[in-house]
């Protein structure tokens, strides 16, 4: 990850124009970093182990915790905007 004052470049971490969501994604693949982020905790993974078992460089899970860790809003909203898009489509959700 490169910093400055008003700009954040991810090494591992990408934008996709053609989805709503605004979260980034892993380089290269069709995975979200919530979602791997999500898979740690719950499966209790050290960031080694999530390494390992997605195939990645420790640096691209260190980056993901990082990412999450500071877009905790964003990843919020999109988690209710997608429950309301789930709704809207008949899909029950557990309370």
């Amino acid at each position: 990850m490169t910093t400055n004052s008003s700009h954040i470049e991810w090494q591992y971490l990408e934008q996709r124009s053609s989805s709503w969501r605004k979260q980034l994604y892993l380089k290269g693949r069709k995975l979200r970093a919530f979602t791997l982020r999500a898979n740690m905790i719950a499966n209790s993974l050290t960031p080694e182990e999530a390494a390992d078992n997605w195939e990645l460089p420790l640096a691209a899970i260190d980056e993901v915790i990082e990412y999450c860790d500071t877009h905790q809003d964003l990843l919020r909203q999109e988690a209710e905007e997608e429950k309301r898009r789930l709704v809207s489509r008949g899909v029950e959700l557990e309370p």
